[in-house]
């Protein structure tokens, strides 16, 4: 069996099957960089990163696309207000680059701590104007955009028959005010923008056939998209607020153009709520990472993050956080002891049940990414792993192949660095561990049997068992 799916076009799960396999092409809403990076898009960089990750161990050549929204997100999402890093660039008296600079170079910080690869494209939306502009005139060509008498340029989403195909929702049902505000010189309520004059108060503007203006949010995905992947796209992915009306535009304005289905496969993660209540920073609630960091490893977080199929919706809370460190050091811990044992060490040949814990691991991940069954596997080969440390004839070679079976799930597919994190106080602690063997060693061999059981129990009560061989004395941390 192959990858299945979820798609959100079909609201169902489908079997994997690229327009040109073995290349898949992946395009991924990325931030829109006016601010820190925060606990949502941990979630959603997180879960794509992995489905990236996993589509590139299955033998898929993946080119991962991911913009970076720099101009053109208006406060609120209307097609009204002002921009986004416009906004922030009055609040800290900078140019618009330069806030789009600071927390791009602060997005990508945040990312590089929690393990999440670089997209193979890193596009800015200020860097495609001319590709907008000239998307934008082929549709008033082919008569689904219009030009208003404030040069103002709106899709006529009427005259796209499938709009509503992805989010499920009709014209009736687009109120106003729900996406849009009613602006005067539209033909309808719906429509949206795909260009908007810009007045000499504007900041961010550049020439046009229309006058001075500006792109709108919507149009900079379908053209960067078409333009580092084609026409079609394998996946397109982002988190469920997306749905509507982001990708539902998106849709509308490519398959407008192309008369071609602009996605194959539509992923979306749920949302992220913290205490039960959705993330806001009106709320109070509202978690930046670099905050969070000071508290928590960002593998703990990744591994947290994980623990939820990305399709649920993942609730943040301080218990259930430190739950999650609970079980990544139990993880940790028995990796370090694997890795300590085998390490520079290469296996020869198989074994029979490792290899089946393994393909039960690839099974849950070729089920729609399924982590949290992915995570529940990889414990049940560590403690095949520990049974195997605490035999006084423990197979070596065995053990060196689970550490290869940890390796390319834990670190190849799942991005979980353990043996990294912390790793020069693991270091100090196999080096206490080894001094009291010794002392422990000492002890017996002076026949002060009470000195000596003293440091194995004490160490047992830390969760430390040792396990005396013909030769040396190894130890499990439990």
């Amino acid at each position: 069996m192959g990858i299945t799916i979820y798609n959100t076009l079909s609201r169902e799960k489908e079997d994997f099957i690229p327009l040109n396999p073995p290349f898949v092409g992946m395009y991924v809403c990325g931030p829109t960089v006016y601010g820190d990076s925060h606990l949502g898009h941990a979630r959603s960089y997180t879960v794509f990163d992995v489905l990236y990750r996993h589509l590139k161990w299955s033998g898929y050549k993946v080119r991962y696309v991911q913009n970076i929204t720099d101009v053109g997100h208006l406060t609120g999402d209307t097609d009204d207000g002002s921009d986004k890093i416009a906004k922030q660039a009055v609040l800290e008296r900078k140019e618009p680059v330069e806030i789009a600079y600071k927390y791009e170079v602060s997005y990508f910080d945040d990312m590089k701590k929690l393990n999440i690869l670089n997209p193979d494209i890193s596009c800015r939306a200020t860097g495609h104007i001319i590709e907008m502009i000239e998307h934008i005139q082929a549709l008033i060509e082919k008569g689904y955009a219009y030009v208003t008498d404030q040069n103002n340029i709106y899709f006529e989403v009427r005259k796209f028959k499938d709009y509503g195909k992805l989010s499920g929702r009709v014209l009736e049902e687009t109120k106003s005010g729900e996406r849009i505000n009613i602006a005067g010189d539209k033909r309808n309520s719906e429509d949206f923008a795909l260009w908007k004059a810009a007045d000499n108060s504007h900041l961010m503007k550049w020439n046009s056939p229309w006058g001075v203006g500006y792109p709108g949010w919507h149009i900079e995905c379908s053209v960067m998209s078409k333009k580092y992947i084609g026409e079609t796209l394998d996946i397109h992915g982002g988190g469920i607020d997306n749905v509507f009306p982001h990708h539902e535009c998106e849709i509308a304005q490519s398959e407008a153009l192309t008369g071609k289905p602009f996605i194959r496969y539509f992923i979306h993660n749920n949302m992220l709520t913290v205490n039960g209540t959705k993330m806001g920073k009106s709320l109070g609630n509202f978690i930046i990472l670099k905050d969070l960091f000071k508290e928590i490893e960002p593998m703990v977080l990744r591994f947290y993050i994980l623990q939820s199929h990305y399709r649920s919706v993942l609730d943040f809370s301080k218990d259930s956080m430190n739950a999650a460190k609970v079980g990544f050091d139990r993880m940790r811990n028995s990796i370090f002891s694997l890795y300590k044992k085998t390490k520079d060490r290469k296996s020869e040949g198989t074994f029979r049940d490792v290899d089946e814990i393994f393909s039960q691991f690839i099974q849950a991940m070729d089920d729609d990414f399924n982590t949290p069954i992915a995570i529940s596997v990889i414990y049940e080969l560590l403690k095949l792993s520990n049974t195997e440390l605490n035999k006084t004839d423990s197979d070596i070679n065995k053990l060196t192949y689970i550490s290869e079976k940890i390796t390319i799930m834990t670190d190849d597919i799942l991005g979980i660095q353990f043996n990294t994190i912390e790793a020069g106080v693991k270091n100090h602690e196999d080096q206490l561990i080894s001094f009291l063997i010794e002392m422990r060693k000492q002890y017996r061999a002076e026949k002060n049997f009470k000195m000596s059981d003293t440091i194995r129990d004490s160490l047992k009560e830390m969760g430390i068992t040792l396990k005396d061989g013909a030769a040396e004395t190894a130890y499990t941390i439990d």
